[in-house]
Parts: structure tokens; C-alpha cells; sequence
């Protein structure tokens, strides 16, 4: 006898059933509809790159959050993708022949080992849309209208995106005068001024082995109200770098108003800090105010990357949206159209004895011809038992084919949510089916 194996996932792994499917392919859906309004077009790369491709591009951090993999009999050292912009800046630099600007889309599952929490999992589904070949700060500008489109048409109404720059971050590290291997301390204890104040701030940074003089350089800093770009601007003069990251800012909000961003959707928080090392220039980051989940979506500019894979480095800039997020945040608030329901199938046509099974199975090929989804039981079960499953299913519309419709050449539609119940000339099912399920 075999062993029976104990079915489990591995963690931070889930299985995704049908209703909850339909919510997730709903999402995706929407999404697809705004990046192609926005004029990008789809791209498709390898669930594993080589390893030589991720590594180096995330960080020391990241990093040891990738998944290695390998066949027992390969010679190639592969690991699955941690992300899409690493696989975006191989495709570019492997087709130089792509005009530009190339803009592109992809949804697709990436792997980190990461530990598993609410809205955060170690496989995930990442939509990413990217501009390549342009140093405009229209292009980040139209980036953060399209996450303001996304997220309006799914019904997001307490979200904000925050921005800043990684030259201004640059700027901010040589201003403090701090060293180059303990910069990485700064960043992220200032990352956390939102949560944990200054003085969490103060603590971290000495926590980090950052001298007590540059901690107070650099606390004097952040007493600057951390919106006020001029102020900072004024601060930070003699680093160029962090000027030029500042008019960046400036120029990318005043696109954004003019694409119809509303002020209050935009927030300059010039502590903000995203995790990736390849960011150059503007940084994004979309949070829900309300429940508070975490960010939703995250991007920036990032003009080195190819460079990594070619001699001919061009200036790209994007967003990722974590979908697992938003659909969490969506169940949270109920946010799914009352007619989104829970299954695929229209129409469930029954069968109701042996002699009776052909003519069912030529409805159910009439109306599945007509493009209309519909399911036909398979065995010569009771008639009471077939309505169950299909109340159960949530199936709005079922077919009833007994001795006296087929007599008559009609069939018995019945409504299974009112139980309104009418008779239909066989020939016009597919018209009045049609003519119900737009009405829907």
C-alpha cells in the first residue's frame, strides 16, 4: 500500500480557490485595462533567471532573501525571480532594437524568503509598468497618475502617495558627513521617523554606531517640516545633488497636477527611504490611510540598472503594485461589486433522465457557442440534488429539461435567486439569455 503523503504548503505558499479567484482575476483585470489606457503593453519573462542576473542588483539585505535553484543534473546556477525590473533590464539590454521609449507591463508571481505575515507572503504576484528611455520627469509624473487611476477605479478612496528622491538622500549622507558603510543605519532609522519619532530616531542611529554629533547634525535636519522641498533646498545648497533631487520633486508634483492627481493624494516626505539599492532619482510609495495595511504600491527611477547588463545604459522609471495587499485591504473594506459573484458559470442546464440527456447537452453546446458560460451535470442524479448544487454554487440562471418540455420544444429557466420560473421556445434561449445576463 502507499505511503499517504500529508498534504501541506510550504509556508508563506497558498492555494487561491475558485471564488477567491474570481476576486484576484477582477483586480488583475482592472489593473491590465489601466496600464494599456496608459499606453503600455505587456511582457512575459522566465520564472528563473540565472543567478548571476539577480544577484548584485538588490542589496546585501535582499539578497539573502532569493531563492536559489538548480536541476540535479544542471550545470547552471539558476535562482526564481526576486523581482520584474531585474528581468525588465536583462530583456532591454538583450533587444537594443526595442524603440524607445519602450513601456511595458507584466503580472507575474516572484519568489522571497521572506517571514510570513499578514499581506506579506514568500510568493506574490507583482505588477509592474516601466518606462525605458527617458530622463523626463513626465515619464514619473504619468507613473503616479496611472497608480491613481488604479487605485480610484477599485475603489480606493483614503490612500496617499508619498515622494521623495534618492539624490536628496544622497545629499542628506554627505551633509551629515557620515561614512559610506554606515549610511545604511541612517537610512533606515530615518525610514522609521513616522513610527517611532525622533528620539526612536536619535536611539537607532547610535544604535548603529553613528557618532553622537552627526545624529544631532542630523535630527537638526529633520526638524525641517519633511514636506517643505524649499526649506531643504535652502539647507542642502552646497550639494548639488540634492538640489538637483529637490527640482526633480517639484517638477514631477506639478506634472502629476496637471495629469488631475489631486493635492492631497501627494505627500513630499523627504525621510522616506525604499529599500533598493538601484533607485537613482525620484521614489514612490502608495499607502492606504485607512486601515492602516502598509504600502500598497512602490517605485522610482532607477537610470543605472541596464547599465549593469549593457555598455548602453538608458534611464528607466516604474511601480510595482503588491496585489496580495490590495486585494487584502479590498476583503477588509468589502470593496468587490455586489455582482462580482462567486463563480464563473451563467447558466447551469440539468439533466433530467437517460432519454432526456442529449437534448441538454445540445443547449448547453448552443449557449456555450453563444459565448455564454455554462455547466451541465453529469450524472442521472434527482432533479432536487442538481438545484442544491447549483444554489450552492451561487449559479444565477438554471435549465430544466423534462418529458413535457421536450414535447414541446421549450425549456424551463428558473431564476435561483427570486425562483422566478418561465418557459422558453428552445430556439430562443440563447436570444433571452442574452438579453437577461445584460440586464445583470
Amino acid at each position: 500500500m502507499a505511503t499517504i503523503v500529508e498534504p501541506r504548503l510550504p509556508r508563506g505558499m497558498r492555494d487561491t480557490l475558485p471564488g477567491k479567484m474570481i476576486q484576484r482575476r477582477y483586480v488583475i483585470g482592472v489593473i491590465e485595462r489601466v496600464f494599456e489606457r496608459f499606453g503600455f503593453e505587456p511582457l512575459q519573462t522566465p520564472v528563473l533567471e540565472l543567478e548571476q542576473t539577480l544577484t548584485g542588483k538588490y542589496g546585501p539585505d535582499a539578497e539573502k532573501l532569493i531563492y536559489n535553484a538548480r536541476h540535479r543534473q544542471g550545470k547552471e546556477d539558476l535562482a526564481l525571480r526576486y523581482d520584474l525590473s531585474v528581468p525588465l533590464s536583462r530583456v532591454v539590454a538583450m533587444n537594443p532594437e526595442l524603440l524607445k521609449p519602450f513601456k511595458r507591463y507584466q503580472i507575474a508571481p516572484v519568489w522571497r524568503a521572506e517571514r510570513p505575515q499578514k499581506g506579506r507572503y514568500r510568493e506574490f504576484y507583482q505588477c509592474d509598468a516601466d518606462i525605458v528611455g527617458t530622463s523626463s520627469m513626465l515619464a514619473d509624473a504619468e507613473i503616479i497618475a496611472m497608480i491613481f487611476a488604479i487605485l480610484n477605479e477599485l475603489g480606493f478612496r483614503q490612500f496617499v502617495t508619498k515622494l521623495n528622491n534618492r539624490k536628496v538622500l544622497t545629499a542628506l549622507g554627505e551633509y551629515s558627513g557620515v561614512s559610506p558603510v554606515l549610511l545604511g543605519g541612517l537610512y533606515r532609522a530615518l525610514d522609521k521617523l513616522d513610527k517611532i519619532g525622533r528620539e526612536g530616531v536619535r536611539d537607532e542611529m547610535l544604535q548603529n554606531q553613528i557618532p553622537a554629533e552627526t545624529v544631532e547634525k542630523i535630527l537638526d535636519l529633520i526638524a525641517l517640516p519633511v514636506d517643505n522641498p524649499d526649506a531643504w533646498a535652502e539647507r542642502l545648497q552646497d550639494y548639488p545633488r540634492g538640489v538637483e533631487g529637490i527640482n526633480e520633486l517639484k517638477a514631477l508634483v506639478q506634472f502629476a497636477r496637471g495629469m488631475g492627481v489631486s493635492t492631497e493624494r501627494l505627500q513630499i516626505d523627504l525621510t522616506m527611504v525604499r529599500g533598493l539599492e538601484y533607485y537613482t532619482g525620484p521614489i514612490f510609495e502608495t499607502v492606504v490611510t485607512e486601515p492602516k495595511i502598509g504600502s500598497l504600491t512602490g517605485g522610482g527611477r532607477y537610470d543605472g540598472l541596464i547599465g549593469l547588463f549593457s555598455k548602453n545604459s538608458l534611464p528607466a522609471t516604474g511601480t510595482s503594485l503588491g496585489i496580495e495587499r490590495i486585494i487584502d485591504v479590498m476583503d477588509e473594506l468589502k470593496m468587490y461589486p455586489s455582482d462580482l459573484g462567486t463563480t464563473v458559470v451563467q447558466v447551469f442546464v440539468t439533466v433530467f433522465d437517460g432519454e432526456r440527456r442529449a437534448a441538454s447537452l445540445a443547449v448547453a453546446m448552443d449557449l456555450r457557442a453563444a459565448g455564454i458560460d455554462t455547466q451541465v451535470w453529469f450524472d442521472l442524479d434527482g432533479l432536487g440534488k442538481q438545484l442544491k448544487y447549483a444554489a450552492a454554487r451561487g449559479i444565477p440562471y438554471v435549465i430544466i429539461i423534462g418529458p413535457d418540455e421536450a414535447a414541446a420544444n421549450i425549456v424551463t429557466l428558473r431564476n435561483l435567486a427570486t425562483g422566478e420560473q418561465q418557459q422558453i421556445a428552445r430556439t430562443e434561449i440563447v436570444k433571452i439569455m442574452r438579453e437577461k445576463l445584460a440586464q445583470a
